[in-house]
């Protein structure tokens, strides 16, 4: 993976590798059980570090390489823990043509992160994402649920610091 990893440290507690335990073996003998053991351990976890994939892969057989492979695969799955404000900024093509990607930009470089990763603090998280379906407000992100639209590079910092 080519970001430089602003990883949060794992911080797994038994309790919750005690119900992955529990998941994998109530599931993995049926057929097609790798994505609801995925998906459960996200659950769990709230994302799918390289430790709980590796628990996965130890108890069920399946290679690390193909359970890494899904959790990249599908966007429902999260390889970095999600912030306490989740931003999310619309790269779709409507918002993209009126800037949305200068936008992206500036959170980046304030808070320091990349797609996909989490401040350290474990406060704010950064995702790009395609149409949020405000195209008559682009460009827009989202922070959580709540929708900012038609906005500026300039208007980001305020924004931040509401939160």
């Amino acid at each position: 993976m080519g970001s430089k990893n602003h990883g949060v440290p794992f911080a797994g507690t038994k309790e919750q590798e005690k119900q992955l335990l529990e998941v994998i073996h109530s599931l993995k003998d049926q057929q097609g059980a790798l994505m609801p053991i995925m998906q459960k351990a996200q659950d769990i976890y709230g994302y799918l570090p390289i430790e709980v994939q590796t628990i996965i892969s130890d108890e069920t057989g399946i290679p690390l390489e193909k359970i890494y492979g899904v959790a990249t695969f599908y966007s429902q799955f999260a390889l970095q823990p999600k912030g306490q404000y989740q931003i999310s900024v619309c790269l779709g093509t409507a918002c993209y043509v009126k800037g949305s990607g200068n936008i992206y930009s500036k959170i980046s470089e304030i808070l320091g992160i990349e797609d996909g990763e989490c401040t350290p603090d474990g406060k704010f998280s950064l995702d790009s994402c395609r149409c949020v379906g405000a195209c008559g407000l682009a460009p827009v992100l989202m922070i959580n649920d709540e929708v900012f639209g038609r906005l500026t590079v300039d208007d980001v910092k305020g924004i931040l610091e509401k939160y």
